[in-house]
């Protein structure tokens, strides 16, 4: 008995919610199916769809050639593989120009088996992953894997259901997406809790309960009411990931002036808006022309309902959804759509619980002075994390206004302010006079003046890692006792004066490294370099507004072990995809790609990224020899220090060999 995966519609809706947009190509597809061969054995089939020009690599792959086709089992009691994976599919030898060596490929499509015995009687699910890689004669894809999960009735041995793999980075590729969708789900508790939004809980359920005499359909156009917010902002995630598909878009979205200064003058508007300043609100004929509408009834009356709801709590949580917005802009191009799911599901919860369970109205805070407050310490954050986009300006134009040391000290008066105004040191004009200190202030104090502590060790260097993503390069700082140190090391060891440059880096006047490394901005300056030096090449495709570049240069490049194989094994070529510096008119040149002009440092290194390894994610790594052949990787957005440097340890060995 075969039964083949099936995938539910829902499923197929939100499969870009996991799949993501940020791949350009996905020329390899799996299914799977499971067969009965007896009451205890089961046999597990994987199938690849190869697109044509491209292929697949076998099981089997020499050191230093790409990623090999792995398929990996969760350990459980319940069942144990017998054997290792058998390809039924017959693979071919060909000479590989990608890898510069002969290797087992597979093209169209490759079939796999394993068989399975079954150890339990209790139904169960055998879960795993496929990784691999793909190429065709000029490009590679990065590794990728393929989660699949098999459920098995043992008392039979037959398969009740085979989920949808859904294609996921490899582990070195991205971060985590449901860490994002819980962080959005706070932030959707915390628009709750602000004034434009809480006292309109108990009046949005009332109208429910009193709307209709059967309590039955009040709960059904509750439901309504509360999916309708839903799809309102996960519509507006949707449009967001739509517009962030083509090649470079998002990059130029989040590292363009323009959107940062609209967002800079907007976060600042709403936090003295939060301090009372004056009323921000939209106008009031759109929420007037919405509510006249819900005003009918039934499930169109209950959509209009959420539409109104959304456009009076934008004046407070504006700053939330801008937050997540520009957040996941920055990630994958599904990110958008994560996040608002996050963020709405937690804005539309309690509307809809408490409209089924209504004995429970009784019991919610009564609103009061401490909603005040939340908008006050909404307006602390708010005014903080305006410093992003306006750094954001001035790390891509170079303008130096805003370096390391004055954002962190902007910070620390923000913060030291937040404190005494929990402690009621502070007032604002719609504050009343705090009689005492509660217990949650008091806790919330104590977190404000901590993180004040924190922040003072990186006025004079201090890495700040936690927060590493969100601050400016330590380039900026003016007065860097760790930099200082650092240089004062390299000088003075034997094996750490030896420089890896040839020549002065083009626009190093501009662009910098990381933890006083040498190296330069422009491909073939760098590959000229390693040709001389006889040294592979480490390629770097970073950008001004990556944060999870700058996570990663914090968090990992500054371990010993990772800084000694950059300075000793490698030449490193940093290649900015947002810089905007315009090159001479000689060195335009028009993209096969997009067949767009290129004229500038970033235009052109992105297009080298997406033409020659067919993806536009940052951070991004691969190592190359002379010829710009591979060595190791692609690599991507890992914590992981052991990984990163097995990784560089990867290339080098391959080098040797060649």
């Amino acid at each position: 008995m075969t039964l083949k995966r099936s995938t539910a519609l829902l499923l197929l809706c939100l499969m870009p919610v996991f799949s993501g947009f940020s791949q350009i190509l996905e020329p390899v597809t799996w299914d799977f199916e499971m067969e009965e061969v007896s009451d205890s054995e089961v046999k597990l089939i994987f199938t690849a769809t190869i697109d044509d020009t491209w292929y697949l690599y076998s099981t089997d792959v020499p050191p230093g050639g790409p990623v090999p086709t792995t398929f990996s089992f969760a350990e459980s009691s319940h069942f144990e593989l017998e054997g290792d994976i058998n390809p039924e599919t017959e693979s071919e030898r060909k000479f590989d120009p990608t890898f510069n060596m002969e290797l087992d490929l597979f093209s169209e499509k490759a079939v796999f088996s394993q068989y399975v015995s079954v150890l339990s009687d209790e139904q169960f699910f055998l879960e795993g992953y496929v990784e691999f890689m793909s190429c065709d004669d000029s490009r590679c894809m990065p590794p990728q894997q393929v989660e699949f999960r098999f459920g098995i009735n043992s008392e039979s041995g037959a398969a009740v259901e085979t989920a949808p793999a859904d294609t996921v980075p490899a582990p070195a590729t991205g971060r985590s997406i449901w860490i994002f969708f819980f962080v959005a789900f706070l932030g959707g508790l915390a628009g709750l809790l602000t004034p434009c939004v809480f006292p309109l809980i108990p009046m949005t359920v009332s109208y429910f309960m009193q709307k209709e005499s059967n309590r039955i359909n009040s709960v059904i156009n509750a439901l309504v009411f509360g999916f309708s917010i839903i799809a309102i902002y996960t519509g507006l995630g949707l449009l967001v990931s739509l517009t962030s598909v083509g090649a470079g878009f998002t990059g130029a979205l989040i590292s363009h002036w323009l959107p940062n200064a609209i967002f800079f003058i907007l976060f600042i508007l709403f936090a003295a808006s939060f301090f009372g300043m004056f009323e921000l609100t939209l106008p009031g004929s759109l929420a007037t022309k919405t509510d006249k509408k819900a005003d009918r009834g039934g499930f169109a009356g209950s959509f209009f309902m959420a539409l109104t709801l959304v456009i009076v709590s934008l004046s407070c949580v504006g700053p939330i959804v801008g937050a997540i917005l520009v957040q996941a802009a920055s990630g994958a191009g599904s990110e958008p759509i994560v996040g608002m799911l996050g963020f709405s599901i937690a804005f539309a919860l309690p509307f809809t619980l408490l409209a089924i369970f209504p004995s429970y109205l009784n019991k919610l805070p009564k609103s009061g002075s401490w909603l005040n407050s939340v908008k006050i310490v909404l307006g602390f954050i708010v005014l903080a994390f305006s410093l992003r986009f306006l750094s954001i300006i001035d790390q891509g134009y170079h303008l130096g206004i805003l370096g390391r040391e004055i954002f962190i000290a902007i910070w620390i008066v923000i913060f030291t302010l937040l404190g005494f105004y929990l402690l009621g040191k502070i007032r604002f004009s719609n504050d009343s006079k705090l009689e005492h200190v509660g217990v949650p202030r008091f806790f919330l104090a104590i977190a404000a003046f901590t993180f004040v502590v924190y922040l003072i060790p990186g006025m004079f260097g201090a890495p700040l890692k936690s927060i590493s993503s969100i601050l400016p390069p330590e380039h900026t700082h003016s007065f860097n006792i760790r930099s200082i140190i650092s240089e004062a090391e390299i000088s003075g060891s034997t094996t750490g004066g030896e420089t890896a440059l040839c020549s002065e880096p083009k626009y190093d006047d501009f662009l910098h490294l990381p933890h006083n490394l040498d190296g330069y901005f422009d491909l073939d300056q760098a590959v000229a370099c390693a040709r001389e030096l006889d040294r592979p090449l480490f390629v770097y495709f970073s950008g001004h507004a990556c944060s999870n570049c700058k996570q990663m240069e914090a968090r990992v490049w500054s371990d010993p072990s990772v800084l000694q194989r950059l300075r000793e094994d490698y030449v490193i070529a940093a290649l900015y995809v947002d810089e905007r510096t315009r090159l001479p008119e000689e060195e335009w040149y028009t993209s096969e790609f997009d067949n767009r002009l290129k004229r500038t440092i970033g235009q052109q290194n992105l297009d080298y990224q997406i033409t020659r390894f067919n993806t536009n994610t940052q951070p991004f790594f691969v190592l190359l020899d002379h010829n710009q052949e591979i060595l190791a990787g692609p690599y991507g957005y890992s914590l992981s220090i052991e990984g990163f440097v097995n990784f560089l340890d990867s290339g080098k060995e391959a080098y040797i060999q060649r």
